[in-house]
């Protein structure tokens, strides 16, 4: 597996019809979930998701996650793309909203959310789902795009499930959040 995982390769910054997005998405989540099966580092397996969302999703401009490092405050991990912002009170922002809320947030326009934090000025769509294990908030999943509505319900749907599908419950968070 050290060539990712097998899918058409696309130019980055290409936007597919939501349905080919949707496809290629089904199409990779069981070549992702093999190569992070049997990992219980939470770390590594969101290095290893941040790489191969980044490979999934070619219409990102960033792909990562922010773990929960304090009461109210997220902290930029493992990510694929330009600088992220490096802290994000849940107070602030797209994440912000997600991990304070507990929601998935599918914004088609930042421009129109009230409270954007614009860590890249590109970004004009985004989709954040939150990480809960054990019961606790451990982080949120971040997916950028510079395309307006680079982002569907059906995918978000597809990641809402397979972050909490359980698998995330085994890994060892130990005081990551």
């Amino acid at each position: 597996m050290s060539d990712g995982i097998l899918l058409p390769k696309f130019p980055r910054g290409t936007l597919l019809p939501e349905a080919d997005r949707v496809a290629r998405l089904k199409e990779a989540l069981p070549q992702i979930r093999a190569v992070v099966e049997g990992e219980s580092d939470p770390v590594a397996v969101e290095a290893t998701l941040a790489c191969l969302f980044w490979e999934t999703f070619v219409q990102t401009n960033w792909c990562g996650f922010y773990r929960v490092v304090a009461p109210g405050m997220l902290a930029v991990g493992p990510y694929q793309g330009g600088m992220g912002c490096l802290r994000i009170p849940f107070h602030r922002g797209v994440c912000g909203a997600a991990a304070r809320d507990r929601q998935t947030q599918l914004v088609p326009d930042v421009h129109a959310f009230p409270g954007h934090i614009a860590c890249d000025d590109a970004t004009r769509s985004e989709l954040v789902i939150p990480i809960v294990a054990a019961g606790a908030l451990r982080g949120v999943l971040d997916l950028d795009s510079p395309h307006p509505e680079g982002f569907g319900a059906e995918e978000a749907r597809i990641l809402e499930d397979f972050l909490g599908g359980g698998w995330m419950e085994r890994l060892d968070w130990g005081d990551l959040g």
